[in-house]
């Protein structure tokens, strides 16, 4: 048990270390947005900020079907289907684009809704013209999206991680000249962070396409083969696994976008610690959902073979080393909790004191914090894995909205316990998150007992 337990956690770890790279590396190249428009001007950081997340939540939405092409394609070449693989991934990138064109109006006439949702008209104003450039580049990034899923599936990660660190240079590169108008180039400003953001998912698309194509081991498959024919029993299988995956993201959204809600009630020395100690407890995230996709591969290839065995060791794998990089992030949050807080606070900020002080509090919290939010993102992996997606999104749902949000609410606001308060209560949200997404796993694997011989 214990060499076949080391060989599952050894091949989680080679799928999954690229994936967990580029989770950071795509993590990178939104802080690299953050600090060049704040370079350029402060009205220019608040609508790209701004534009950016909505952008990413119209992302989101759509990326539930790039979500559910991995299981799919998982479990179809753990049976060896080739055939069956190239006609997920054509109908994943169907509806990827399809959900990506229907979504193009909300970009060109984004100001208005977010001058209804009550952001300064200027800012709105500057999103939109962001928006109006960079919003076409969705349909690349859920292009993107669905090859990631594809080449994660055959166990192909490597590429995924060399592509987005290429679009992290480019990103940075063209940012560089067209935001400042650096070497002659013109000056754009926020136009120019959106050329760079549409540029990146250009890029990106083209990289994984060509490897897709013509990468080792890859023509067998043939993907774009057929591109223009449709498969209407794999779309309908992709939709009806999709939707549920991309409502369960954007509720998992929601609730930190709510959680900044009610710090802003508290004030701005809360909201900004708040900002910063979740800002490193999300790159500490970004090596758990890496995990939660390689187990997410794990299980679907044993699920395609019918083997419970496997899919258990599988899982199991996956937990030990999401548990692992818990314990390694608490020693560091609990033990250089302040200086870390520091990195991310000027120095002549006259409130670095107070934020300084909460957010070393606040990143002792994030140890219970990310226990239970790792547990639940391993945990809705593995039920991606054997292709259960909407009890999930109810679980989900109520566990965030119905329990995490109100506790927030009652813990930080109405009893007065500040912003430790909130976070407790994002814990509620996420602990049963993680406990019912666990059981329902266990549940769905495990033989059911046999009845008592009667005799």
């Amino acid at each position: 048990m214990a060499d076949t337990l080391t060989h599952h956690m050894r091949r989680t770890l080679v799928l999954g270390l690229p994936l967990v790279g580029g989770q950071l590396a795509q993590m990178a190249i939104g802080v690299t947005d953050t600090l060049m428009l704040g370079w350029y001007s402060v009205p220019a950081l608040a609508a790209g900020t701004i534009g950016a997340t909505f952008f990413f939540s119209v992302f989101i939405l759509g990326a539930g079907f790039a979500y559910a092409v991995l299981p799919m394609a998982s479990a179809a070449a753990g049976r060896g289907d080739e055939i069956r693989v190239r006609r997920i991934a054509r109908m994943g990138l169907w509806l990827s684009a399809g959900f990506a064109a229907l979504a193009l109006p909300l970009f060109w006439w984004s100001g208005p809704l977010l001058s209804a949702l009550g952001q300064d008209p200027q800012v709105a104003e500057g999103a939109q013209t962001y928006l109006r450039i960079a919003g076409p580049g969705l349909i690349p990034a859920l292009l993107t999206a669905t090859l990631r899923s594809h080449l994660s599936a055959l166990e192909h990660t490597r590429i995924v991680l060399w592509a987005v660190l290429a679009a992290g240079v480019l990103n940075a590169g063209v940012n560089w000249l067209l935001i400042f108008g650096n070497w002659g180039f013109p000056e754009l400003g926020l136009a120019g962070a959106a050329i760079a953001s549409l540029g990146v998912h250009a890029l990106t698309t083209g990289l994984l396409i060509f490897y897709a194509t013509r990468g080792p081991g890859m023509a067998r498959f043939d993907l774009l083969r057929n591109i223009h024919r449709p498969d209407w029993p794999v779309f309908g299988e992709i939709f009806r696994l999709g939707w549920p995956i991309g409502l369960t993201l954007l509720s998992e959204s929601g609730l930190f976008a709510a959680s900044a809600l009610m710090m802003g009630v508290l004030g701005t020395v809360p909201l900004a610690a708040h900002g910063v100690a979740l800002q490193v407890a999300a790159l500490v995230f970004m090596v758990h959902l890496g995990l939660s996709s390689a187990v997410t591969v794990r299980v679907g290839q044993f699920w395609g073979r019918e083997d419970r065995e496997g899919m258990l060791r599988a899982a199991l794998a996956a937990a030990i080393l999401s548990f692992g990089a818990v314990l390694l992030a608490t020693w560091l949050y609990i033990g250089g909790g302040e200086a870390i807080i520091a990195l991310f606070v000027d120095p002549t900020d006259p409130a670095r004191p107070a934020i300084l002080d909460l957010g070393a509090r606040l990143l002792v919290l994030a140890a219970l914090f990310q226990l239970v939010d790792a547990a639940q993102v391993m945990a809705l992996g593995m039920l991606r894995g054997v292709q259960d997606t909407r009890r999930p999104m109810v679980y989900a749902f109520v566990a965030y909205w119905m329990l995490g949000l109100p506790a927030s609410w009652i813990l930080g606001i109405e009893m007065g316990f500040g912003p430790e308060g909130i976070w407790l209560g994002l814990c509620v949200g996420l602990a049963a998150a993680a406990i019912t997404l666990s059981l329902r796993f266990l549940r769905l694997i495990l033989p059911p007992p046999r009845a008592p011989i009667r005799g």
